[in-house]
């Protein structure tokens, strides 16, 4: 069997390596992406090969449109010659466009309803979408697709990046944590938190934390320009892509916007605080069960920083474990999907 992946974000591309090298074995995979800077540099680190085919369109709606537009014609072209017998994706506005236009079945994954764009443009034209079972199959089926087309699976999507690396987080007590802090996906049309909200929470704690490694990941060249403006050499930006692998493994306090990181962050057992920018069922699932803690004022985070500091936050640890054990492989889940006739 010829099958195509269409990837376009960090996550994805360790959500879907796995699956990859599970189904390469026995198909022919052809893997396309666009040019987006993490995405690309992920990509070399994890070794993965990945065609770019196309751009991310910024956060301006017409460079969106343009961006997409440019992609769909390019992908067109590339897939009609690869002629795949399934095309597999996160929900891709472009993969869903080419694979119903050439009559390619197409099955996607996706724990992100809140993307209401992205869903209108792609849930009507997917035969099977894979989702968490925490999210209720009535999140999707209001952008045009049938309930029993939707197979749910319980794990969240974090638990697949975790269950396929090689964790080695540090147990040895240090004078000085570090303090991890991930700046929001801003160019996203979802996006409800204001920069300057995330930039006070920034300052907050480079300033009460100077004593320990505060560490910022930021995600556009231009969050890093900013925050050379606004921290100088006061935290370390790490202005270059990193696996999270590496960053997780050695962090002791996460500071995340509620997306991906702050997930894996949580299913590791890293005390783990969300100021929630991208408010989703994920978060609130990681709140519910004590995961994460939500805060979003700049001052209240720093006291739970400082609490958290004074803990030996072993439960963490004992909840993330006791949770995963519960999930199940959503790898196998879509072994089983592609071998469904209908």
């Amino acid at each position: 069997m010829k099958i195509w992946f269409d990837i376009l974000t960090p996550k994805q591309v360790l959500f879907f390596e796995p699956m990859i090298k599970q189904l390469q074995k026995s198909n022919k995979i052809f893997c396309t992406a666009r040019n987006y800077r993490e995405v690309t540099e992920l990509a070399k680190i994890r070794k993965m090969k990945l065609v770019m085919i196309g751009r991310h369109g910024g956060s301006l709606k017409v460079d969106k449109l343009n961006a997409g537009l440019k992609r769909t014609l390019l992908l067109t072209d590339k897939i009609r010659r690869f002629k795949p017998d399934l095309t597999i994706s996160f929900c891709s506005p472009e993969a869903a466009r080419v694979s119903f236009g050439l009559g390619i079945r197409h099955i996607a994954f996706c724990d992100s309803p809140h993307a209401e764009a992205v869903m209108r443009l792609s849930i009507p034209l997917i035969q099977k979408l894979l989702i968490p079972w925490i999210i209720p199959k009535n999140e999707f089926t209001k952008y045009g697709i049938s309930a029993k087309n939707i197979i749910q699976y319980k794990a969240i999507d974090a638990s697949v990046i975790i269950r396929y690396n090689d964790y080695n987080t540090s147990s040895i007590p240090k004078k000085k944590k570090n303090i991890l802090i991930r700046l929001e996906e801003e160019q996203a049309a979802y996006i409800q938190k204001n920069r300057q909200d995330t930039l006070t929470i920034v300052r907050e704690i480079v300033k009460k934390f100077h004593n320990h490694n505060v560490m910022i990941l930021p995600r556009y060249h231009s969050q890093i320009a900013m925050l050379r403006r606004v921290v100088g050499n006061k935290a370390k930006i790490l202005d270059k892509v990193m696996d999270s692998k590496t960053l997780l493994q050695d962090t002791d306090i996460f500071v995340g916007s509620g997306g991906t990181m702050t997930a894996e962050s949580a299913l590791l057992g890293i005390p783990t605080i969300s100021y929630n920018a991208v408010p989703n069922l994920v978060e609130k699932y990681l709140v519910r069960k004590k995961l994460a803690i939500r805060e979003t004022n700049s001052k209240r985070i720093v006291s739970v920083i400082e609490k958290l500091l004074r803990s030996d936050n072993v439960h963490f640890r004992k909840n993330a474990r006791s949770v995963m054990d519960s999930m199940d492989d959503p790898v196998k889940k879509l072994g089983q999907i592609i071998k469904m006739k209908d």
